[in-house]
């Protein structure tokens, strides 16, 4: 009998696992039967645009994290998948800060050409995951949204990939009742053009925080002002942001810190993170954890410890993202196609055991960095995933965090070169701040 592979998601992490199989599979390699279940009615996870917040036409929570004029926050050259290039895939060398359209469709181009869209169901939520020891097999129950229909399959090894930024981390602040403003989650954020006059109060310190007051900032907002529970970003900038120690409560229009600082405030946005969230996992097969660039429980980053024939891709803090994916997702693939055999679990847990260790020892960012580049690199080596250029990829990041040292608000217009292909992107037509338009055809067009 064929074993069969449940993928949860079809987000970067998914589609990364379906294309590691389809890699195998055009090498010659007999592969299990794949099916993906995915709740969205396209592929791309948090990359996958849409207008709703709060729930979906079926009932669910909305999986969409992004927002309308979201540009990347980090050089593409660092996400880049090691098997398909910018270049090839857009025909030529593009900047180094895409939107998120252009990511998307960069995303969506590499799976296209594998052709692995057959292997997805759409629109099927996945209600619950079990698992039987003495069948050795998992029970997947899915709910078919579309046709309003539940059923469950049998799966010799199930892959979680469902994302862990779609699940909102919400916590409440006295006055919040009374607020005669707006209160929403940057899970719930789409267009910074609705803050337009207004003053905007963002709580957290997140790239989520830096991120939706910049675009606040570009497209009109009166005035920035960041609430930090430990301490302040400190970039430059501009004239009418500011940061100020945690909010203690509101009234009416007036948001009071614990410095005793006050301020008119129409709109409050949290960016508070957001927690992992397995609701159809039981706690045996439940990943438990904050984010963190070690997850324990998890063997080289993705194998349960617990239960060997489950996996998870793409849980951790992330500085690499695509090509981590990928990594994962390749030595995954080995793993249920019996290449890479796996230890005991007292060594698996040591294992991970050290590398939490190594985690908590990390002295800065451009630490984290290269913590999280020696893991994609040597997780990456024990597959045929092709070979990753991490210093290059590293230079690019080290260079992208100095860059934002300098001009928060003119980062994006900074080059580099590719670690896979050795091409510099040339610089944007338009610089970030003055591109207001952030549809695949501006960015790749002329201004």
């Amino acid at each position: 009998m064929n074993k069969r592979v449940a993928v949860i998601g079809a987000g970067p992490s998914g589609l990364a696992q379906l294309r590691a199989f389809q890699s195998a599979a055009a090498k010659g390699a007999e592969i299990p039967e794949v099916v993906c279940f995915e709740k969205q009615g396209n592929w791309g996870g948090l990359w996958n645009y849409t207008w709703r917040t709060g729930l979906d036409q079926y009932g669910e929570q909305v999986h969409c994290s992004m927002y309308r004029y979201l540009w990347s926050n980090g050089p593409k050259e660092g996400l880049e998948f090691a098997d398909y290039s910018f270049d090839e895939h857009f025909g030529r060398p593009i900047a180094s800060y895409p939107p998120r359209a252009v990511l998307f469709d960069y995303i969506e181009g590499r799976v296209k050409k594998a052709g692995v869209r057959d292997w997805i169901r759409f629109n099927t939520a996945v209600r619950q995951v079990t698992f039987d020891a003495e069948s050795a097999q998992f029970t997947v129950t899915v709910h078919d949204l579309v046709n309003d229909r539940t059923y469950s399959e049998l799966f010799d090894y199930v892959v979680v990939a469902s994302g862990h930024f779609s699940t909102p981390n919400v916590p409440s602040f006295a006055g919040f009742e009374g607020f005669n403003g707006r209160v929403l989650h940057a899970h719930d954020f789409r267009d910074a053009r609705e803050f337009a006059g207004k003053d905007v109060l963002l709580i957290g310190t997140s790239y989520s925080a830096e991120d939706i007051g910049s675009q606040c900032w570009k497209y009109g907002a009166r005035s920035i002002t960041i609430s930090h529970r430990t301490k302040p970003m400190g970039f430059n900038w501009p004239d009418n942001w500011s940061e100020v120690p945690l909010l203690e409560r509101v009234d009416g229009h007036t948001a009071l810190f614990r410095d005793g600082s006050s301020k008119h405030i129409d709109a409050i946005i949290l960016c508070t993170g957001y927690v992992h969230h397995f609701p159809f996992l039981g706690d045996d097969l439940r990943l438990k954890t904050s984010n963190r660039l070690w997850p324990l429980g998890l063997y080289n980053g993705v194998v349960w410890e617990k239960n060997p024939q489950l996996f998870y891709v793409g849980m951790q803090d992330q500085w690499y993202t695509f090509n981590m994916f990928d990594a994962q997702a390749w030595y995954a693939r080995d793993v249920m196609l019996g290449r890479l055999p796996l230890p005991d679990l007292a060594t698996m847990q040591a294992e991970s055991a050290d590398w939490r260790k190594r985690e908590e020892a990390l002295a800065d960012d451009y630490a984290a960095i290269r913590y999280q580049s020696e893991y994609t690199a040597g997780l990456a080596a024990l597959t045929d995933y092709p070979p990753l250029n991490i210093e290059g990829m590293n230079e690019a990041f080290f260079q992208w965090k100095k860059h934002k040292k300098e001009d928060i608000m003119g980062f994006r217009n900074n080059s580099y070169r590719s670690a896979i292909t050795g091409t510099i992107s040339p610089p944007h037509h338009t610089p970030w701040k003055d591109a207001l338009d952030d549809s695949l055809e501006s960015y790749l067009g002329k201004p």
